[in-house]
This record gives C-alpha cells, sequence and structure tokens, in this order.
C-alpha cells in the first residue's frame, strides 16, 4: 500500500468516526416497499412517530410500491449506506427469491438484517355482503360461484396463501394482483374483489370497523386483540398455517456501530407502551431480537416459503 494511500485513509478515519458520533444529524428515510394503507406501512408509521420521539429527528416513509415490494426492495439495496436510508421489508422478501425468476438485489447479500418488528397472522377476509360467515360457507361458495381473491402482489405471502387455500379446500378463485394490500383492501371493501388472505394488521382497522368480515385468522390459535375470530384450526383448515412478519434492513455497508445503535432504539420503541398497544390492536407480537438471530430467521424462512412455492408451482418471469 503507497503512502500517499496511506496518508487519505488516515486523513478520512477522523471524519468517519465524526459522522458515526453525530448520527443522526438529518431526517432517517425507511422505505416502505408497497402503498400507503397496506401491512408494511402500518406498522413501519407508528414505529417512525416513536423513533422521531427517541432520536430527536425525523422519520420520513418513503412509499415506494410495484413488483410485489421487490422495486421498493432493490431500491433500498442502492442507497448511499450512509445510516440515513433503510428498508422495511416484510415475510413477502423471503419469498421473493424462489418465484421470481430475477432480482436486481439479493436480500441477504445486500441488505444486513436488523430485527424483526412484527409478527402476524394471516386473516381470510370478505367484503361484507358476501353471503359468508364462516369458512365453511366460504368453501361452499366458491365451490358454486365464480370468485375472485386480491393480493398486495404476485409472489407475496396473500398470493401463496390463496393458492394453499385453493389447494386446501379444492376450490377455484381467481387471483388479481395489486401494487400492495392497501389497494386491494379498497376493492375488497367496493365489493370489486370477494376475497383476500391479508396480514392482520392491515385488515384489522376495517374488520373492527364492520367494512369487511374475518372469517379466520391462520394456525391453532385465535389473535391477540381479536378474541371473537376463530382460528383456521377451529373453522375445519388445520393446515392453513401462514403468518406475516415485517423487517427492518439497512444497506449493507452502513457503519456497524450506526447498526446497533439504530437495532437498540427500534427494540426500545417496540417495548413501549405506545406501541406496544398498537401491536396488539393490530392482533400482532413484537419482534426485536438481535440482528444474528433474525439473519437466521430469514434463511430459515426463505428455504420453508421455498419449498412452498415449489409445491404451489408458483412463478414469476
Amino acid at each position: 500500500m503507497s503512502v500517499r494511500l496511506l496518508a487519505a485513509l488516515f486523513a478520512l478515519a477522523p471524519l468517519a468516526a465524526t459522522a458515526q458520533s453525530d448520527w443522526p444529524n438529518k431526517p432517517i428515510v425507511l422505505i416502505v416497499p408497497f402503498p400507503a394503507g397496506g401491512g408494511t406501512d402500518a406498522f413501519a408509521r407508528p414505529l417512525s412517530a416513536q423513533l422521531n420521539k427517541q432520536l430527536n429527528r425525523q422519520i420520513v416513509i418513503d412509499n415506494r410500491g410495484g413488483a410485489g415490494g421487490t422495486l421498493g426492495a432493490g431500491i433500498a439495496a442502492r442507497a448511499t449506506p450512509d445510516g440515513y436510508t433503510y428498508f422495511v421489508g416484510a415475510v413477502h422478501h423471503a419469498i421473493a427469491p424462489s418465484v421470481y425468476a430475477k432480482l436486481d438485489y439479493d436480500i441477504e447479500r445486500d441488505l444486513t438484517p436488523m430485527t424483526s418488528l412484527a409478527h402476524v397472522p394471516q386473516v381470510i377476509v370478505v367484503n361484507a355482503r358476501v353471503p359468508a360467515n364462516s369458512v365453511k360457507d366460504l368453501i361452499a361458495l366458491a365451490r358454486k360461484s365464480k370468485m375472485t381473491y386480491g393480493s398486495a402482489g404476485n409472489g407475496t405471502s396473500h398470493h401463496l396463501a390463496g393458492e394453499l387455500f385453493k389447494g386446501l379446500t379444492r376450490t377455484e378463485l381467481l387471483h388479481v394482483p395489486y401494487k400492495g394490500a392497501g389497494p386491494a383492501l379498497t376493492d375488497l371493501i367496493a365489493g370489486q374483489i370477494d376475497v383476500m388472505f391479508d396480514g392482520l394488521g392491515s385488515s384489522a382497522g376495517h374488520i373492527k370497523g364492520g367494512k369487511i368480515k374475518a372469517l379466520a385468522v391462520s394456525g391453532k390459535n385465535r389473535a391477540p386483540g381479536f378474541p371473537d375470530v376463530p382460528s383456521a384450526t377451529e373453522a375445519g383448515l388445520p393446515g392453513f398455517n401462514v403468518s406475516t412478519w415485517y423487517g427492518m434492513w439497512a444497506p449493507k455497508g452502513v457503519p456497524q456501530p450506526i447498526v446497533d445503535r439504530f437495532q437498540k432504539e427500534m427494540v426500545a420503541a417496540l417495548n413501549t407502551k405506545e406501541l406496544k398497544d398498537v401491536w396488539l390492536g393490530q392482533g400482532a407480537t413484537a419482534g426485536g431480537e438481535a440482528p444474528a438471530d433474525f439473519a437466521k430467521f430469514l434463511r430459515a424462512e426463505i428455504e420453508r416459503w421455498g419449498k412452498v412455492a415449489k409445491d404451489s408451482g408458483a412463478k414469476i418471469e
């Protein structure tokens, strides 16, 4: 290594240290890869408000919907790793590597996992005017009439949950992909589509407001905050075990001290009464694990959803 290069590196070192010690000294951007009103957005916004209080800095939500959440993920992966841009992703980003023939990013190579934010069951919801008040009613209706289900996009958990439901119940539902759960929910409420297999977080307010009907939450147990909605097992569909989760990543290359500091701030935010109440109202349990544990969880999810995608035959060119 030349003397000139060494001198340049030594000159830059104090600047890098100063930048890390001063962080944050300007607004922080959270890229949300779906439109406003979806599940990812529903957790990102309360979190951003709490982080704003803790850090005394503006936290900006940048909604970049499209391509089942992969458009925003690619933008985040290419963002300048200066500690001021982060990515709020979801289970969809563990599914994408198995269903998309080509992605312009690698979730494990190009982004640094920080922690999960929330874990939420999927919920089977229908338009309020659909004459089905139980899963059994829905199955019977789907077998005798043409029905549609909406999703946040091709290759998302909503999409694969719908395909799983079809396989388990031997029914045919036409898949209608949207650019996010928000637009899909708008059409569900309006009656443009009949069914959604949504993350409970984005559907919660509409269920409580009577705009849509919840027939069951996935898995064996009822969801916190929704004691009147049966579990899929109780509703006679024990194989419908699909959940949604949301997490935070940094672009690869963000200085480790900044990653560590921001991760600790997120864990502190998740433990506040304010966010605990919001999460409970959306039927969610909080995340907050260490980055290494989140990385292991992500790897396991990629492998699990890879099998689901293979079994369903879902593939996007």
